[in-house]
């Protein structure tokens, strides 16, 4: 994967207007503690100036480095995710279950999105969600083609029907998702992420299985949400 740190943290000194020089370990502090209030407090209610204050620091600083809120909230996200992007595998497997990588990929998905931070995922998907997409894209999409290939390792296996397009399956989870994360739709409910979970995506996938595939998926759900 690229290395997208060699050019957001620089190890030359940047020259700022007024001939002042900062240190590119400030600009890394301000990603750095912005990351952690945003997530914290939410992106929405966050301003620079509170952004700003725990580092001690005016906001005319901060601008220094970043155009806008929203720039310095994309350079936020770019650590964030490069950070997930570490711990995030999608398995292809031989002869053992694809549900198990697929069913674990959307499960803590929606636990991530709804849970101790979840006044930031809840602003980013509201308010950013063509930046969040554009970070996604950045560091998952290579890995996330791997879904097609579970799709299509769990056709062969009997897992699935032998009817079902794996692309356009992807698809209409990926929108039942959005629909869970970016609208209020489901909100009324007042459902868990796993009872989300097992009313969306599992109810899906439960209509795309064979009679072993419904037998896996029981275990399956049995082992993740323990």
């Amino acid at each position: 994967m690229e290395n997208i740190f060699v050019s957001i943290f620089s190890f030359s000194l940047r020259k700022i207007s007024g001939n002042k020089y900062f240190p590119p370990s400030l600009k890394e502090e301000i990603i750095a503690t912005s990351l952690q209030q945003f997530l914290k407090h939410g992106i929405r209610k966050m301003t620079i100036r509170k952004l700003a204050e725990p580092m001690g620091i005016s906001t005319k600083t901060v601008y220094k480095y970043f155009h806008d809120k929203e720039e310095l909230l994309k350079h936020c996200l770019v650590k964030h995710y490069s950070e997930l992007a570490k711990d995030f595998n999608i398995a292809v497997p031989g002869d053992s279950s694809p549900l198990i990588p697929l069913f674990r990929l959307w499960y803590n998905a929606l636990e991530l999105d709804f849970g101790v931070n979840h006044i930031f995922y809840h602003d980013l998907n509201y308010y950013y969600p063509r930046l969040q997409d554009s970070i996604l894209q950045r560091f998952f999409k290579k890995k996330l083609s791997d879904l097609d290939k579970l799709v299509e390792s769990g056709i062969k296996q009997g897992y699935f029907r032998d009817d079902i397009v794996p692309k356009l399956i992807l698809q209409v989870i990926s929108t039942l998702y959005s629909s869970i994360t970016r609208t209020d739709q489901f909100k009324k409910y007042k459902l868990s992420p796993a009872g989300l979970m097992q009313n969306t995506i599992e109810a899906y996938l439960r209509g795309i299985c064979t009679e072993k595939g419904l037998t896996e998926l029981k275990r399956v759900y049995s082992i993740i949400t323990k």
